[in-house]
């Protein structure tokens, strides 16, 4: 098993987006990243593209609507460099959604990651 004790979510430094004009409070930096994302539930699992991604958060492009408030898992594939791992790393995510939103003609749901864990291939 891959020791992945030492990765940390948090993007290297020199991967920051410029500042916004619009000043906001945020508990993480974001970063845009377009990562495939897979979205699972008991029911199904569904695609996903995330839009931007922090070390407590995700701005995903879904394809249906997603409940303000639901628990979400999600898994996605963080590119290694990003990471200052010698390879890509499997990040297996637990959150909830605190918005969604339509914007032009496709779903935007905004979530937590309250917990991870980097999963083997």
């Amino acid at each position: 098993m891959k020791d992945t004790s030492k990765i940390n979510l948090a993007p290297k430094q020199g991967h920051a987006p410029a500042a916004s004009s619009r000043k906001e409070v945020r508990c993480a930096v974001r970063f845009p990243l377009s990562l495939q994302a897979v979205l699972s539930s008991d029911r199904e699992e569904s695609k996903a593209l995330t839009r931007n991604v922090s070390a407590s958060g995700v701005l995903l492009e879904v394809h249906n609507p997603l409940e303000v408030g639901q628990g979400i898992d999600f898994s996605l594939r963080m590119p290694g460099d990003i990471l200052g791992a010698p390879n890509d790393v499997m990040v297996r995510c637990h959150g909830r959604v605190v918005r969604c939103s339509l914007s032009q003609g496709q779903y935007q749901a905004a979530a937590t990651i309250d917990e991870y864990r980097f999963a083997e291939r």
